[in-house]
């Protein structure tokens, strides 16, 4: 069983709310997705587009309910943008971040992204780094970590994600052994692993003394191999239910959470399962989630 002291639980507004596509969910509201995260039993949240951006506003709501910010998404662009542009919003969003009392930033490289076009199918459309763009995000990964770290005491972490020039389990590894680990850390996402074929598992085992947030994400293979199969692309995907919360689909979660026992895993782990919440009711699915994961860890 996880380490209740050390491990605590979180969920994403993303199943209330889209960011990327604001029509699923419209009509939840900020205050009804954070009071049926408390209500399912989770104490941490990530950021959603309709959260206030005044920290102490944002901080009241949330203590009336139990609840704080674990992590927020940060869009880097360091192989498009003048690092300093990409420095000047990271400090803007640590600044946030510290002042909700957050430890964890989550970083996507967002240049060349094919994850939020609607036309483009995120397989096989993907970008591929040369050598000197690998460089230029590594380095400039270090920076950013570094930064977070010493001035701000936020732990930056990686999050690999489908249709980014960082997806495979081959990219993560080169991210991993060309980043220094005392700046730089995994998000392990057990989700988008598995959609683009690789092994959750092998890859927690593999980096589990370098992650520091963990996204529970599960997977409905046969959406996938739709998704694949018509060419669809990855916001046509979770409109077709391609995720899902832990429990209901093909991830092997019970190997995942004992890897993460063994290795005495301290933080968050967090359920990211983005869904039309018209299908997938929110709090059904939290509490659901939330039941499996008491099964299966003690938490």
């Amino acid at each position: 069983m996880l380490n209740k002291s050390k491990v605590k639980l979180g969920i994403a507004p993303i199943a209330w709310t889209n960011d990327d596509m604001p029509d699923l969910g419209k009509e939840n509201t900020f205050e009804q997705c954070v009071s049926e995260m408390a209500l399912a039993g989770f104490t941490g949240s990530e950021v959603g587009n309709k959260y206030p951006n005044d920290p102490e506003v944002l901080k009241k709501a949330l203590e009336l309910r139990g609840v704080e910010i674990c992590n927020q998404w940060f869009s880097s662009f360091l192989l498009t943008k003048p690092f300093e542009e990409v420095e000047k919003e990271f400090r803007a969003q640590l600044t946030f971040l510290k002042a909700m009392g957050s430890k964890i930033i989550g970083a996507s490289e967002q240049s060349y992204s094919v994850q939020g076009q609607m036309e483009t199918p995120v397989f096989g459309h993907k970008y591929v780094m040369n050598d000197a763009e690998w460089d230029t995000l590594c380095t400039g990964l270090n920076k950013l970590g570094k930064i977070a770290k010493e001035e701000y005491g936020i732990s930056l972490t990686f999050h690999h994600h489908m249709g980014t020039v960082v997806q495979t389990a081959a990219e993560t590894e080169r991210l991993m052994d060309n980043t220094d680990p005392e700046y730089m850390s995994l998000l392990f996402d057990s989700g988008h692993f598995s959609y683009c074929g690789e092994d959750p598992v092998a890859m927690v085992k593999k980096y589990v003394n370098r992650i520091k947030h963990v996204h529970l994400k599960d997977i409905r293979p046969e959406v996938v191999a739709k998704v694949k199969a018509d060419d669809m692309s990855f916001l046509a995907g979770v409109r077709a239910g391609a995720f899902t919360v832990p429990g209901d689909g093909c991830v092997d979660f019970p190997a995942i959470f004992k890897v993460l026992e063994e290795a005495d895993y301290e933080g968050y782990m967090v359920v990211e399962a983005e869904q039309d919440p018209a299908k997938a009711n929110p709090l059904e699915y939290a509490m659901r989630a939330r039941k499996y994961i008491a099964e299966n860890t003690g938490l």
